[in-house]
C-alpha cells in the first residue's frame, strides 16, 4: 500500500517458427492462450480480483474473481524487423495494455494482457500487472507458470499466498520505530530558482521527457568499478575493504551523471530510491514461492555537489549504506510497525504522476532518481510453446525512472534504461560515457 500502486509494463517479442509445438500463426493460438491463462489463474486467483479501498489510504485485495483483461490486437502492416533493433527501441507503449486510471481504483484489473499479431507472423505479448499486488519476482513466477500450462506441463510451483508471514492484519508490535522514519519522508524537492528558463513554472513532473537505453560493455563496467574502488579505500567509502558491486557502481555513476546533466546547485539535496527485496531479509526468510509484493524502497541521500565533486566511491558508499540498513529483520519489522501506525498511507503512495491535479506522494524525478535492478531476475527464456522470446522490454514514462538490465548477448554487458527531461538527456549521455576514465 506504499510506493507504486499502479501497474508495471513489460512486453515479450516472439518470431514466427515452424519447428515448435505451438506456432504463433496457429489459428487457435489466442483461444489456447486464453484457456491456459484461465487455468493458471485458478492457482493465482488474487490476480483475478480487485483492490477495494477501505479508507485512510488503505485497501484490501478482494479475491472476487472479476477476472483479467485479455486484449487481441493486430499490426498486419508491420513486421518485427520494421521495429529495428529492439534493444534500442524506446516506444513499446502501443504493445502494452493500457490501464484507465481515471476509473475508481476498485475497477482496475490487476492483470492486463495484450497479444499483438505482426504481419511477419511474430507476436508481441504485453503485460500490465499491479505493483500493489506483486513485485518483480512474483510477476515472473506467474508468467513462467502460465507458460508451463500453455505448453501442457501444468503448474510447477504453486504460489504461497499466506500474507500472515508479513504480519498482515495483525496490530503493530511497537509504537516506537527502531529506525529513522526519514526513510519514508518524501524525497528532496528542487531549491528555488533552479531549472531551465523555458520550463520555469511547470510542475517538476509535467516536463517533456524522453527515454534512452545506454549499453555499458563488460570492459566499461569494470573500468567504472575500478574508479569506484580506487582512492583511500576508507571504511566510509568501501566498507571494510569490500569492493563495490556492479549495481552499486552503476547506480552511483548514473546518479552522478544525472546531477551533472541537470546542473543541480552544489547545495541541492538529492536522493536515489533503491528497491530492496525483503524475501531473504526477514526472520525467518519468506517462503521461496511467496506471491505478493515483498519489496521496500530505501533512499540514498547526499548533496549534489558532493555526488559530483567527490570520488565515485562516495556515491557508491551512500547506496551501499542505504541497502545495508534494510538487511536487518528488525529494520523491516519496525518499518511495518511504523506504517501500521500511520493515520493515512496516501502520502506514501506514488500515484501523483498519473493525475495532473495531484501533488502528493513521493517524486523521484528531478532532483532525484529511482533505480530498479533486474540484473538478477531471470528475465529471459519465457517459452509458451512457440520458442523463447527474442527480446523483452519495458516502458518508462516519468523523469528519473531508471532500470538496470542485463545485456542480451551474455557477454557481461549491461543496459541502463533511463527516462529524463528532454533538455537533460544529451548532457546525460555525454557524462555517461565521457566520465569513464582509466
Amino acid at each position: 500500500m506504499i510506493g507504486a500502486i499502479t501497474h508495471v509494463p513489460t512486453v515479450f517479442f516472439y518470431r514466427s517458427s515452424t519447428s515448435t509445438r505451438l506456432r504463433t500463426t496457429d489459428s487457435g493460438l489466442l483461444d489456447h492462450l486464453k484457456d491456459s491463462l484461465a487455468r493458471t489463474l485458478v492457482k493465482f486467483y488474487p490476480l483475478a480480483g480487485r483492490l477495494e479501498p477501505i479508507g485512510r489510504g488503505r485497501f484490501d485485495l478482494d479475491c472476487n474473481g472479476l477476472g483479467v483483461l485479455f486484449i487481441e490486437a493486430e499490426a498486419q502492416t508491420t513486421s518485427l524487423d520494421d521495429l529495428g533493433d529492439l534493444s534500442c527501441c524506446t516506444d513499446f507503449q502501443p504493445l502494452i495494455p493500457e490501464v484507465d486510471y481515471d476509473r475508481p481504483i476498485g475497477e482496475w484489473p490487476l492483470l492486463l494482457v495484450q497479444v499483438t499479431k505482426f504481419g511477419c507472423g511474430g507476436i508481441g505479448l504485453g503485460f500490465s500487472i499491479s505493483h500493489a499486488v506483486v513485485d518483480g519476482l512474483s510477476a515472473l513466477h506467474f508468467k513462467n507458470e502460465w507458460a508451463r500450462v500453455t505448453r501442457g506441463e501444468g503448474i510447477g510451483t504453486a504460489p504461497y499466498l499466506d500474507r500472515g508471514v508479513l504480519r498482515a492484519g495483525l496490530p503493530p508490535v511497537s509504537r516506537q520505530p527502531r529506525f529513522d522514519p526519514a526513510e519514508f519522508q518524501r524525497p528532496p524537492v528542487l531549491l528555488p530558482d533552479v531549472g531551465c528558463s523555458n520550463n520555469k513554472g511547470a510542475k517538476p513532473y509535467h516536463h517533456e521527457t524522453t527515454v534512452a537505453k545506454l549499453k555499458m560493455t563488460k570492459t566499461k563496467v569494470q573500468m567504472l568499478k575500478d574508479m569506484a574502488n580506487a582512492g583511500g579505500r576508507t571504511p566510509s567509502s568501501t566498507f571494510d575493504g569490500r569492493p563495490f558491486s556492479t549495481y552499486e557502481t552503476l547506480t552511483a555513476h548514473t546518479w552522478r551523471c544525472a546531477c551533472k546533466a541537470r546542473k543541480l546547485r552544489p547545495d541541492q539535496p538529492t536522493s536515489v530510491g533503491v528497491c530492496v527485496d525483503s524475501r531473504r531479509r526477514t526472520s525467518p526468510p519468506l517462503p521461496d514461492a511467496y506471491f505478493g509484493n515483498a519489496v521496500l524502497d530505501v533512499k540514498a541521500a547526499a548533496l549534489a555537489g558532493d555526488v559530483v565533486a567527490r570520488p565515485l566511491g562516495f556515491a557508491a558508499g551512500k547506496i551501499r549504506k542505504a541497502v545495508e540498513k534494510a538487511d536487518s529483520s528488525e529494520f523491516l519489522s519496525s518499518a511495518v510497525d511504523y506504517l501500521k501506525n500511520q493515520p493515512d498511507l496516501s502520502e506514501f503512495q506514488d500515484f501523483h504522476a498519473e493525475d495532473d491535479d495531484v501533488d502528493d506522494g513521493p517524486f523521484f524525478g528531478m532532483p532525484n532518481l529511482g533505480v530498479i535492478s533486474w540484473l538478477r531476475l531471470p528475465m529471459v527464456g519465457l517459452d509458451f510453446g512457440f520458442g523463447k522470446e527474442v527480446y523483452m522490454g519495458s516502458t518508462h514514462e516519468f523523469d528519473g525512472d531508471t532500470m538496470l538490465l542485463p545485456g542480451r548477448d551474455g557477454d557481461g554487458a549491461i543496459v541502463v534504461a533511463i527516462c529524463l527531461r528532454v533538455d537533460h538527456m544529451e548532457a546525460f549521455k555525454r557524462c555517461f560515457y565521457g566520465d569513464i576514465v582509466v
